[in-house]
């Protein structure tokens, strides 16, 4: 039969730098295409108010 081989276990502290990523540019693109979508929708909706 096959021995299991014992994995290497980074630190904590290593697998916390590892998995921080920056997302503050994710964050900045999510809040400008919720903006643009809420302004579209309103947009559209005081159009259609106007032409009643």
């Amino acid at each position: 039969m096959a021995k299991p081989e014992l994995q290497l276990t980074k630190t904590s502290a290593e697998k916390t730098k590892e998995q921080e990523t920056p997302l503050k540019g994710t964050l900045a693109s999510v809040f400008l295409l919720g903006f643009f979508i809420i302004f579209s929708w309103v947009s559209v909706y005081f159009l259609y108010l106007h032409r009643l």
